[in-house]
């Protein structure tokens, strides 16, 4: 596995790789559900690659930049046992150099549930991603549907660009108890750990009301916010039933919804979404009009 850091090593490393490359972009301290991304990719082409950048522009002035969790000797080995080929970890000042100007937006769907509380987290998403697949030229890119909003709008960025890039959604990966795998989930003590379960039971009820034949968009609601509730520690921000194209809040009878959510637990802001009525629980795989297999 070889790790290189500037642009110009990335390139020469890249040009050398067997095709088809899939790439996994990462903010690092990596647990099962980048490892399972990683493996995905892994099936799928000759060649992986995995970046590990924080990326500053997709926080804002009051969110966790500076103590966001880091461990790159860890990570390392990690990407190394699961056979990537090439890791590129990128510095602030390569990915955005003196007199940086340019920023990649998605209007519309960056308006509604993350992106009406962190304002400008989206565009930072949006910009990196669309400089890390042109350094990177991958056929095919994978994402985690935990981040929902996030693989939605790149989905939508990647069609509205014309990327020549296929972008591959991957079921959220869960602990035992349902919590779904984050770099956060480092914040929690042993009691926010205990109550961030929670943010799964409210989705799980949801779901199961759905299954039995409940359709009504505020009633799915009603259910997630009530099961919410009855945890002490749990100060909701968001409870969503929306359309899983356009993101929007869905009112009357449903057929498909992405039920979705974002929770502090102590000081911890969590976020987790189930897709109702979509085959697999997942996004469907993009794939650009004429790219090749």
């Amino acid at each position: 596995m070889r790790v290189v850091t500037t642009l110009e090593d990335l390139r020469r490393a890249r040009a050398a790789l067997p095709e088809p490359v899939g790439f996994v972009p990462t903010m690092g301290y990596l647990h099962e559900g980048h490892l399972a991304l990683v493996r995905c990719a892994r099936r799928e082409n000759a060649s992986v690659v995995v970046s590990i950048f924080v990326n500053p522009t997709q926080f804002g002035p009051d969110e966790d930049l500076a103590t966001y969790p880091r461990d790159l000797e860890r990570d390392l080995a990690l990407l190394e046992a699961e056979g990537v080929d090439l890791v590129w970890t990128p510095t602030p000042e390569v990915m955005y150099p003196p007199g940086f100007q340019t920023w990649v937006t998605v209007e519309e769907l960056t308006r509604e549930l993350e992106g009406a509380y962190r304002p400008g987290h989206f565009r930072g998403v949006t910009t990196v991603v669309t400089k890390l697949l042109a350094a990177v030229q991958p056929q095919r890119a994978y994402f985690g549907q935990k981040d929902a909003q996030q693989a939605r709008v790149i989905i939508q960025m990647v069609r509205d660009l014309n990327l020549p890039v296929e972008i591959v959604v991957c079921p959220t990966v869960r602990e035992p108890d349902g919590l779904a795998m984050s770099s956060r989930n480092t914040y929690l003590n042993p009691e926010e750990r205990r109550a961030a379960t929670v943010l799964y039971r409210a989705l799980q009820a949801a779901k199961q009301a759905y299954d039995a034949g409940e359709r009504d968009a505020e009633r799915l609601r009603a259910i997630m916010r009530e099961v919410l509730a009855q945890e002490p520690l749990a100060r909701v921000q968001y409870v969503s039933c929306a359309d899983p194209d356009t993101l929007r809040e869905l009112e009357g009878p449903v057929e498909r919804a992405l039920l979705s959510m974002a929770v502090f637990v102590g000081s911890t802001r969590l976020i987790d979404n189930l897709l109702l009525g979509v085959e697999g629980g997942v996004y469907p795989r993009y794939r650009p009009p004429g790219l090749t297999p």
